[in-house]
């Protein structure tokens, strides 16, 4: 299971309040600690499910789907 922020793959679909809150703290949390990571693969501010999809299924997992949804976050299933 992934539990990530609500965002959806294109720029202008997340330029809401939530959507602004969240590039504003993936902007000073999230993009620079995994730039400092070995694999440092920084999304972006937002990753949409597009995104997620194919870092998920470049590893181990063949299977990725979102589970379940709120006006906040999204829920993946993972599998291999």
């Amino acid at each position: 299971m992934i539990v990530e922020s609500f965002a959806h793959d294109d720029l202008q679909d997340n330029l809401n309040p939530v959507g602004r809150i969240y590039y504003s703290a993936s902007t000073l949390l999230c993009t620079p600690c995994s730039h400092s990571q070995e694999v440092g693969l920084c999304l972006g501010a937002q990753a949409g499910d597009a995104r997620l999809r194919e870092v998920v299924t470049s590893g181990a997992s063949t299977r990725f789907r979102r589970a379940i949804e709120t006006s906040f976050n999204r829920v993946f299933e993972a599998r291999p």
